[in-house]
């Protein structure tokens, strides 16, 4: 009998182990796979060196490519046609970034639960409730309808998937063997749910339900007292006074009786400072070259990799460098021989919640127009790994989906939503951006630039120009909405047809601006225009100080060159500071103040209002500001039960300037009645008081570049492939618009001329895996506001580039 239990003990615990050591638990690989030495991690540590020339054979070009590789690893592809170049270029790309545009396209789409198991549930529910998936769908349609832009996804899918099936497991992008997972074929259908994520990322939310509590509450009196249509201070990107030169369509008229909408208590998510960018071109009258020179510097969440991926792409009639959306074919931001262009965010209003009146509890109908209205149902199967599969009913009415139709508990991005509301979305429609990139890297002049812009619809995008024939433009474009004023403000009744969007702007009538006088253009995310343009787009925008202070640098710049642009992209100068400060420090207390509180008032008074890496100044004026809004405003604007915001830091700078006996000024949840002596006084001591009690004694630990401690994390959070702490300076309201974990994605500058000159820096690397020397090696110099310069090659012998390996792939 201890023989057979021997005898079993041996054959039944090697299985166990065998089995465990090859099996997934919670969020540990299996163990012996992971550390396998020929197919596990270690497969993915990559040389210091790399080999100078390599060879591929592959079945899917029509002729031989040629890709040569600069000292950053920044690929430089060189076909003999436009299917190659795509082809080579999807290749590329998921030789370098194949986890992350898995990744992405997955979280976009709503399927991270196949690789997670159930705690990915309600995020990959949320996704699909949004129609993500059903966007993707109809803006893939718009795509594959235009020969040219179907030709583009088609070979980029084909040359991703030439990768894909090339791979062993044992080179796998380490991620994938964390998460015991493995790569699938790609689709045209994930380039387009790719650029729907960006939609997503660049709605900055929704206000619609704050507003409509607030009206309730206040009245519209108020409203219209601290909830403005313009602000009180802006400059605009179309400078104030431009002649629109076209005869407006007329404006829809609002229904009547829009006070009577009901408000939910659902808390929707505000729009984030620091989602934006800033652009600006100036003409070759204030450059010491004579020709234009364009800088970019788009402000995103930064990750590891990073969102950007540089490459320049040659075929005929092509030779443009820039940076692509890994998973989207084509360069979305860069520069050719001719020309250069970039963007930032619009915030247009694009984004509508609807109340639905359903008929009963089956959601089969709606009422509309005076009567009952079907809705069609989407079917979407979640497959859970580890569970069982769960297919969700989301119903869609005109509008779009209804994305909630009862609570969700215990997940941030369900209070977002109101519950019983249809999305009415741009990013739904059928749309073809990629043949406005298509366009634009090809493009050699004005004509051309605009000619390329009628085909964007959304994320709406200032894009800016700049040509070698002295041109120089800004358009905020995208497909607007025509509105009736304020459509959008406040929620609406999705009975009502007057309610619905009523056409659109055409795309001739889009805020533009060609060669102003001032010989400038620029835009940080502030007020597309002055108050004289004849259309909606939004009644609120991102705070004026970025664009302000752009302004004011490029109004007196003379003689500028590339330098002066790389400068400026870093500069921290705070126009909030300069607006405010004076003014909060006449009316701080000092005789209460202890002597840490003192010390903090001497250097906030002696401060030059830049935030800088190693200013104390910084970090006090920041969180005093901040406090200081929120003793103005959380008496009246919290209230249990009834979810609103705060008015805009405008109006509260207008009312700490101009209206310092306001009834709001005093606390309602106190006895006494409070000055705004009193309110900035006692922020000022809050934000010392919190500082000391974070970081000790006043001293090095309250600099500005400690507390903010930016830090780019690894896009899927594991740990140990982010970044150090990086203690740079920058602000949200500053040029160098930078705080915890966004800032600017990519910086870049061109020197517009005969021979242009390219300078940039994102703040990662080329390469996907952690392992490779080229993953995080451009972070240093992107952190000190340094630009390499960009290799414009004109054939793969180019001698001008610093070349460190060849691929050449041969057609089979």
């Amino acid at each position: 009998m201890m023989n057979k239990l021997k005898v079993s003990i041996c054959i039944i615990v090697p299985i166990l182990l065998t089995y465990a050591l090859n099996t997934k638990f919670g969020n540990v690989p299996p163990v012996l796979r992971f550390l396998n030495p020929f197919t596990g991690f270690w497969q993915n540590a990559e040389r210091l060196t790399v080999r100078p020339t390599n060879k591929v054979v592959l079945k899917g070009t029509y002729e031989n490519v040629d890709v040569a590789f600069d000292d950053r690893m920044v690929p430089h592809i060189f076909a003999k046609n436009d299917h190659d170049v795509f082809y080579a270029q999807g290749y590329i790309t998921a030789m370098h970034r194949l986890w992350q545009m898995d990744f992405q396209t997955r979280f976009a789409a709503g399927r991270i639960s196949e690789v997670v198991g159930k705690k990915a549930l309600e995020l990959d529910r949320y996704q699909r409730r949004m129609g993500m998936v059903y966007g993707a769908e109809r803006s893939l349609a718009g795509m594959m309808a235009d020969a040219k832009s179907k030709e583009m996804i088609l070979a980029y899918t084909e040359g991703i998937n030439a990768y894909i099936r090339s791979l062993s497991r044992s080179k796998f992008p380490i991620e994938y063997k964390i998460l015991d997972s493995k790569p699938e074929e790609w689709t045209p259908l994930k380039c387009a749910i790719l650029l729907k994520q960006m939609s997503a990322v660049l709605a900055m939310g929704s206000d619609e339900f704050y507003m409509s509590n607030i009206r309730k509450k206040f009245g519209s009196d108020v409203i219209k007292e601290l909830f403005p249509d313009y602000p009180f201070k802006e400059d605009p990107i179309i400078p104030i006074g431009t002649k629109w030169d076209f005869e407006p369509l007329p404006v829809p008229d609002a229904p009547a009786g829009l006070e009577t909408a009901t408000t939910g208590t659902i808390r929707t998510k505000q729009k984030i400072e620091g989602i934006g960018s800033n652009n600006w071109a100036v003409s070759g009258a204030k450059t010491a070259s004579g020709l234009p020179i364009l800088a970019n510097d788009p402000h995103l969440d930064l990750s590891l990799p990073s969102i950007w991926y540089q490459v320049q792409l040659h075929a005929p009639g092509l030779n443009a460098y820039g940076v692509s959306l890994p998973g989207a074919p084509g360069i979305v931001i860069g520069f050719n021989k001719d020309i250069a262009w970039g963007v930032t965010n619009v915030a247009a209003d694009v984004l509508d919640f609807y109340q639905i009146k359903f008929k009963d509890s089956s959601h089969q109908e709606y009422w509309y127009n005076n009567q009952w209205k079907k809705t069609t149902t989407r079917l979407e199967t979640i497959v859970v790994r580890g569970g069982k599969n769960i297919t969700d009913t989301v119903f869609y009415t005109h509008h779009g989906p209804v994305v909630y139709l009862q609570k969700v508990q215990d997940f941030s991005k369900a209070r977002n939503i109101p519950v019983g509301s249809a999305l009415r979305w741009i990013a739904h429609d059928q749309s073809n951006e990629i043949k406005t990139f298509y366009l634009l890297n090809r493009g050699k002049n004005y004509a051309d630039y605009r000619q390329a812009l009628t085909y964007y619809s959304a994320p709406a995008q200032n894009f800016i120009f700049a040509s070698a024939e002295n041109d120089i433009a800004i358009t905020a474009n995208g497909k607007f909405p025509l509105k009736w004023k304020n459509q959008g403000k406040f929620i609406m009744d999705g009975s009502d047809p007057k309610n619905d969007w009523q056409g659109w702007i055409p795309a001739s009538h889009n805020p533009s601006v060609k060669n102003p006088p001032r010989n400038f253009v620029s835009s940080a995310n502030q007020s597309s225009t002055d108050q004289t343009y004849p259309y909606y787009i939004n009644w609120e925008f991102s705070p004026y100080e970025r664009g302000k202070r752009i302004n004011d640098r490029l109004s007196v710049m003379k003689n500028a060159t590339a330098d002066s642009m790389i400068n400026m992209q870093t500069d921290s100068y705070s126009v909030h500071a300069q607006d405010v400060l004076s003014a909060l420090l006449e009316k701080v207390d000092k005789v209460g103040l202890n002597a840490t509180q003192k010390e903090a008032l001497n250097l906030v008074s002696a401060w030059n209002k830049h935030y800088s890496a190693k200013s104390v100044a910084a970090s006090v004026f920041d969180l005093w500001t901040k406090r200081l809004q929120f003793n103005i405003w959380n008496d009246e604007f919290t209230v249990a039960g009834v979810p609103m915001r705060y008015p805009s830091r405008d109006r509260t700078v207008q009312l700490i300037l101009h209206e310092p006996t306001a009834k709001w000024i005093d606390n309602v949840n106190t006895p006494g009645k409070e000055t705004l002596a009193d309110l900035i006084t006692d922020a000022f001591k809050y934000s010392c008081d919190s500082l000391e009690s974070k970081y000790g004694s006043i001293g090095r630990s309250w600099e500005w570049g400690n507390v903010k401690g930016t830090q780019i994390h690894h896009i899927a959070k594991i740990p140990g492939f982010s970044s150090k702490v990086l203690r740079i300076g920058g602000g949200k309201m500053t040029i160098n618009a930078m705080n915890e974990h966004n800032g600017p994605s990519w910086r870049m500058v061109v020197e517009l001329g005969k021979t242009p000159k390219g300078h940039g820096v994102f703040p990662g690397g080329q390469s996907g895996n952690p392992g490779s020397p080229f993953y995080d090696d451009m972070i240093d110099t992107w952190a000190s506001g340094k630009l390499y310069d960009l290799y414009l090659m004109q054939d793969a012998a180019d001698k001008s580039a610093k070349i460190i390996s060849q691929l050449k792939i041969l057609k089979k």
